[in-house]
């Protein structure tokens, strides 16, 4: 199974038929899938976000009702007409069905699982869910190396900001610079071990030596444990931007642009800088009939931000961002494709 490439060349990692029954088992369990359950999977599933929701539906000997390809307003119809149970999507997929205007509340009233998968979704976004349907949220973070958390649907409000727990078998900790344990609320890098760890990537020793090490797996994210052993997602430590000797986290500042009613989705990300070294660039997808321009949306953000250094420098609209194959969004591409001004 190749990793999807959001922030550099695929990888390719090996799941043995041990990890992948791991997967039958610990998710099955995790999401609720019984002999009952619908799933419903609405595009490609060539990458692992995928092996989420269809292994522990094959597992569990489920119904499974699969798209070609994602379109909101065919996934909320055959929700409603097939009372569809179970659903993993990715963030910008969720942001397309609650804003089509085929959706309604009731339309969606069968579902026990709502799953957010590929990215944290922005909490601007989880408030609305909640709202609108409550008791369904579940979000999932990992990778496919074999080390994740899960937000279940009972704590998707009362850890809002968190991406969950480990599962059963499964274990994180948050590990600093020299390798000690970070403290509870203590930003560092995320490492964890589990069943699901791949034995390493294809052909590259060189690169399963630098990401397993005493048999714990190196994430490259960054984030932090509260004392109950929840996960908060800080960002990834390739996509946070240096700026002045400050380290910048993107999701911090895409939280507060998020928050913009003409805003529909956000990328944060660090752009080249003679004096900063980096500064951050936000590139911004409005809604349908929104009216706010670059001038206007920099100057609220930068009035909102908790500090100078999360300043943005730049708006730059896109019509849609560019993804991979599983929906993910490609900041590199916007890092390489961005000219000031």
């Amino acid at each position: 199974m190749y990793s999807s490439g959001t922030t550099g060349l695929p990888k390719g990692i090996v799941h043995t038929h041990y990890v992948r029954a791991m997967y039958c088992m610990i998710f099955a369990m995790s999401f609720r899938v019984i002999p009952e359950s619908v799933v419903l999977h609405a595009g490609s599933i060539v990458f692992n976000g995928a092996m989420v929701d269809l292994m522990p539906w094959m597992f569990a000997g489920a119904s499974y009702i699969l798209h070609e390809t994602f379109n909101a307003e065919a996934v909320i119809e055959t929700i409603a007409a097939e009372k569809v149970t179970h659903i993993v999507m990715v963030p910008a997929q969720i942001i397309q069905v609650l804003d089509s205007k085929a959706f309604t509340p009731e339309k969606l009233s069968s579902l026990e699982m709502l799953h957010n998968i590929g990215a944290p979704l922005l909490i601007e976004h989880k408030k609305r869910i909640n709202e609108l349907l409550p008791g369904r949220f579940y979000e999932l973070y990992g990778l496919t190396e074999g080390l994740m958390t899960v937000l279940d649907k009972h704590d998707s409000i009362r850890k809002e900001g968190s991406v969950g727990c480990p599962p059963p078998f499964m274990e994180i900790k948050i590990v600093r610079e020299d390798g000690t344990d970070a403290a509870p609320g203590e930003v560092g890098e995320i490492v964890g071990r589990s069943p699901c760890l791949m034995p390493g990537y294809y052909k590259r020793p060189d690169l399963t030596a630098k990401a397993i090490r005493d048999g714990w797996l190196y994430s490259g994210d960054a984030g932090y444990c509260d004392d109950e052993g929840y996960l908060y997602l800080v960002d990834r430590i390739k996509d946070m931007i240096l700026s002045g000797g400050v380290n910048v986290y993107p999701r911090d500042i895409e939280e507060v642009i998020g928050q913009h009613p003409d805003v529909r989705e956000v990328a944060v990300f660090g752009a080249p800088d003679a004096k900063w070294g980096e500064v951050p660039v936000a590139a911004v997808v409005l809604r349908s009939g929104a009216a706010v321009t670059a001038d206007e949306l920099h100057t609220w953000t930068n009035t909102r931000v908790g500090a100078k250094f999360q300043r943005i420098t730049d708006v730059v609209f896109y019509d849609e961002f560019p993804r991979n194959v599983a929906g993910k969004t490609l900041k590199r591409e916007m890092r390489d494709r961005y000219a000031p001004g």
